[in-house]
């Protein structure tokens, strides 16, 4: 039989919430997607899981909004200082991700 730990569980948790809030923003239910995402960092603050890099920039850090680039958020590439900008629409907030050329 198969027992999986609460951080795997809660690993698949995030995950599906993630995906479910992408749908409702597909679907036009903002508000939806947002609490979505509210809970799914809950639940990694709770069974201390860290969310991957790719999940960490699909929400503002700000106002806690899902993100989607060209709905409700804008990307630019500052190639000067080697870094993403995301910027919320929702709250103006700029999130920087830096890269390497």
């Amino acid at each position: 039989m198969n027992h999986m730990n609460a951080r795997e569980i809660a690993k698949e948790r995030i995950e599906r919430l993630f995906d479910l809030a992408e749908e409702r923003l597909e679907q036009g239910r903002g508000d939806f997607a947002d609490r979505y995402i509210e809970l799914a960092r809950r639940i990694g603050m709770r069974n201390e899981v860290s969310l991957d890099k790719d999940y960490r920039r699909r929400y503002c850090s700000n106002c806690g909004s899902f993100l989607s680039v060209g709905k409700n958020c804008k990307v630019r590439i500052d190639s000067k200082n080697s870094t993403v900008n995301y910027q919320c629409e929702g709250c103006g907030e700029i999130d920087r991700y830096g890269f390497k050329d």
